[in-house]
C-alpha cells in the first residue's frame, strides 16, 4: 500500500526529484507551495505521487520502474484521489512524470484508462534576453500596480480575483506577499488581470496569469508580465514560464517578453468522473 506524507516530512523526497524537472514539484517537496505526496515508504520512499496544491496536476517522481508503487498507483486513484477531487469539484487528473522514463510507465499503468497526452512547454528568462521593447501600451483607464498587503485591504476595490489567485496557489496571503511577486491592472476600482509567481523555489519564480474574460484582447498580460519580469530580474530571479503547447496565445506572451524554451514534456489525463 501506499502511504501519506505529512508535510514536515516532505524533505524525504529530495533525492526523488529530477534537478532538470518541473519547478511546481520541487516547490512542493520542499514546503514553499502546498500540495500532498504518497509514496511507497515513509522512511525510505523510493517512488511518488505529487498532487499539486492548486489541483494543476498529479507528478510522478523518483523510480518509474518500481512495481511495489505501480501495482498500487491505480487503487490510490480510486479510493483516495477521486473521493478526495469530488470533494473539490475536480474532474481530471493529469498524470506527468518528472522525467522522461515515467512516460512508458504512465502509458501501461493508465492503460485501462480513456487516456489524452499532451505535450507542455517550459520556458525560462534570463535579464540578457529580456526584450524590454515588447511592452504594449496600456489603454486609458488601466493602471498596473504592485500586488501587496496595501492593496489587498483596500476597501475601496474589488481584489477578489487576487485574492482567489493567491489562494489558488498558497496556503495564506502572508506567505505569498513574503515569497513570491505579483502586479495586478486595475479598471475602475477593480484588479482585472494579476501576473504572480504561482510556485517559487530559490530563486525560480513559476509565473501564474489570468485577465478577467471581458477585458482580454487588451495586451494586459503583457502588460502585467513586464512588470513582473522586470521585478524578478531585477532581484536576481529567474521568471520561469510553464505552458501548454497548444496555448498559442500563451507562447506568445513569452516569448515576446524574450523567454528561452529550455525544456518540454508530456502529460496524461483522463475522467476522474
Amino acid at each position: 500500500m501506499l502511504v501519506e506524507l505529512n508535510r514536515e516530512e516532505f524533505s524525504k523526497c529530495r533525492d526523488l526529484l529530477n534537478p532538470d524537472g518541473q519547478l511546481e514539484v520541487k516547490a512542493v517537496v520542499e514546503g514553499v507551495n502546498p500540495g500532498r505526496i504518497f509514496v511507497d515508504d515513509r522512511d525510505l520512499p523510493t517512488s511518488g505521487l505529487v498532487w499539486l496544491g492548486n489541483n494543476d496536476g498529479f507528478l510522478f517522481i523518483g523510480k518509474e520502474n518500481n512495481e511495489i508503487f505501480n501495482q498500487y498507483i491505480n487503487h490510490l486513484i480510486d479510493n483516495i484521489i477521486i473521493p478526495d477531487a469530488k470533494e473539490i469539484n475536480l474532474k481530471w487528473f493529469e498524470a506527468i512524470g518528472n522525467h522522461d522514463g515515467w512516460n512508458h510507465t504512465l502509458e501501461e499503468v493508465f492503460s485501462h484508462r480513456n487516456i489524452e497526452p499532451w505535450k507542455q512547454r517550459v520556458y525560462t528568462l534570463q535579464s540578457e534576453d529580456y526584450n524590454e521593447n515588447s511592452k504594449p501600451l496600456l489603454e486609458d483607464g488601466y493602471q498596473i500596480v504592485k500586488a501587496d498587503e496595501d492593496l489587498i485591504e483596500d476597501k475601496q476595490l474589488n481584489s477578489e480575483l487576487l485574492q482567489s489567485k493567491i489562494l489558488e496557489f498558497w496556503n495564506t496571503s502572508d506567505e505569498f506577499f513574503e515569497k513570491g511577486i505579483g502586479y495586478c491592472a486595475i479598471y475602475k476600482k477593480e484588479i482585472v488581470s494579476v501576473c504572480m509567481s504561482g510556485f517559487v523555489v530559490d530563486k525560480f519564480h513559476c509565473i501564474d496569469i489570468e485577465t478577467k474574460a471581458e477585458h482580454q484582447g487588451k495586451k494586459l498580460a503583457q502588460s502585467v508580465a513586464h512588470f513582473l519580469v522586470r521585478d524578478c530580474l531585477d532581484n536576481h530571479s529567474v521568471p520561469y514560464w510553464d505552458c501548454m503547447d497548444e496555448n498559442k496565445p500563451s507562447i506568445a506572451v513569452a516569448e515576446n517578453l524574450g523567454f528561452k524554451n529550455v525544456f518540454n514534456y508530456r502529460g496524461y489525463e483522463f475522467s476522474l468522473t
